[in-house]
């Protein structure tokens, strides 16, 4: 379970490691069910990230996959091509999403957007060392 806590926690380790990097950041947490938990938009960050921070936290626990991963694994002639048509258009195959584990089960996910994918994806890695 992620609790709002939990979120808290994993957010405030989120936007320290934005700040370092010196790039306002959209962060959101979702719960196992794929819910968003909380979410920040850090000041400055792009406003139109706030939605695919949100789709990359669901993506990432909807298929338990950092979407980093999911995103090499969906292009032409690869086996998830296509997958981003999924469920609604909630599906982002860019980096910044990545699964919340706990004793070795998912229990929710982390979604970043708002930079370079490399930025992205560091600045979830961050949020998720927070949780363990």
């Amino acid at each position: 379970m992620v609790t709002l806590d939990d979120a808290k926690r994993i957010i405030a380790a989120a936007e320290k490691m934005a700040t370092t990097i010196g790039q306002p950041m959209n962060v959101a947490v979702a719960d196992a069910g794929g819910n968003l938990v909380a979410h920040v938009r850090m000041d400055g960050a792009w406003m139109g990230s706030v939605d695919i921070s949100i789709k990359k936290a669901f993506t990432s626990r909807a298929f338990d996959i950092a979407t980093k991963d999911l995103a090499e694994l969906s292009q032409p002639g690869r086996p998830f091509f296509g997958i981003h048509a999924s469920n609604d258009g909630r599906v982002m195959i860019f980096a910044g999403g990545i699964p919340l584990e706990r004793d070795g089960k998912v229990v929710g996910a982390i979604g970043v957007s708002g930079g370079s994918g490399e930025q992205d994806h560091a600045v979830a890695q961050a949020g998720v060392a927070a949780f363990k």
